[in-house]
């Protein structure tokens, strides 16, 4: 198996890693919430900045802590769509450039496939076909993983994506960013069935419910909603936690409900998670137990590997370049691109 150094920009993460054989020879990430936390969110410009500042740094660690050089390496990969166009560019630039200077091959790897590929890390003999549930701040996804680029989208959100509803719910209710990891911990203390919440079910033309699309927008102004009408009872004594937990329980309650459907409705039996709101402990404790209860198996990475990383996307990369895949040199970054449009990213 190729050993690959892997470069993760499409967002606030810094991130370099290497993978050999589905082993993380190393994984370094220069997080830049604390930077962003000031303004709420992710500030493009100040991404990119610091891209610039800690890209060359994070490369040179990942290569000493793996205890190799150039001469071990047999590609390069970065994430080259989705994402912010300029912290795209920092990363695909870098890696760019060391593919030329080192004469290696070049791989523009799809961040989404950067998540499918997190579970391949932390089960060595996971393979294809399989479901695989994709929850971050920008995506929530069912995604049908029939071969290694090959991938057919059966659902997705029609507003906001999940992990935008955790941090537009955290900041309604003044809890800080990023919102999962805080409203995650709150929950623990609330009380999950104290407030009915919408769960945001999309109507079809034809009459009846979308099984698999997701729609948490109207969730998140029933919580504002609701948050007023208990100031207005009690403006000093809002139950914060048990608004946490209620809002928690919705959305892995609606999450789970339409990855279960969707694999029984595909002959699917295995299900994977990746992205950021994987690492909620609301939605790991519904969907194991749903999948337990159909004869379905269910894996979560670990914590880690949930976030951000460029781990994953050298584990994808090693898998494409293992089928004689590589990326040509003109190669841009896309802000968007449609995960079953991943083969437009290398040579034919």
């Amino acid at each position: 198996m190729k050993t690959i150094l892997g470069i993760e920009t499409s967002c606030d993460e810094t991130a370099v890693a290497i993978v050999n054989n589905r082993q993380i020879c190393s994984s370094i990430v220069a997080s830049q919430i604390d930077l962003h936390k000031r303004y709420g969110g992710v500030v493009p410009e100040e991404a990119s900045r610091q891209h610039l500042l800690t890209i060359n740094p994070c490369i040179e660690e990942a290569l000493r802590t793996a205890k190799l050089t150039w001469n071990d390496i047999d590609g390069v990969a970065a994430t080259v769509a989705p994402g912010l166009i300029g912290a795209l560019m920092v990363g695909e630039t870098a890696a760019k450039t060391l593919a030329m200077i080192y004469q290696k091959p070049f791989l523009g790897i799809h961040h989404l496939e950067g998540h499918i590929y997190a579970t391949y890390l932390s089960v060595s003999n996971w393979n294809t076909p399989f479901l695989c549930l994709l929850v971050s701040g920008g995506h929530t996804s069912l995604i049908y993983v029939k071969d290694c680029g090959i991938y057919e989208q059966l659902g997705t959100t029609r507003d906001d994506a999940a992990g935008e509803a955790f941090d537009k719910v955290a900041r309604l209710l003044n809890l800080g960013y990023p919102g999962g990891p805080i409203i995650d911990k709150l929950a623990q203390k609330g009380n999950p069935k104290k407030f009915t919440l919408p769960e945001g079910k999309i109507s079809l033309p034809q009459g009846g419910y979308h099984p698999y699309d997701s729609s948490f927008s109207g969730l998140k102004t029933a919580v504002l909603r609701l948050v007023e009408k208990l100031k207005q009872a009690e403006p000093n004594q809002l139950p914060i936690a048990d608004l946490a937990a209620s809002f928690q329980e919705t959305v892995a309650r609606s999450l789970t409900k339409k990855t279960i459907t969707c694999a029984l409705d595909h002959n699917l039996t295995h299900i994977a998670v990746g992205g950021g709101v994987a690492a909620n402990s609301g939605l790991r404790k519904h969907l194991q137990e749903a999948a337990k209860q159909n004869n379905l198996t269910v894996h979560f990475p670990p914590l880690n590997l949930c976030t951000d990383n460029a781990a994953m996307i050298a584990c994808a990369a090693a898998e494409h370049l293992e089928k004689g895949h590589t990326s040509p040199w003109k190669l841009g970054v896309e802000s968007r691109l449609p995960i079953n449009e991943v083969m437009k990213l290398y040579c034919h």
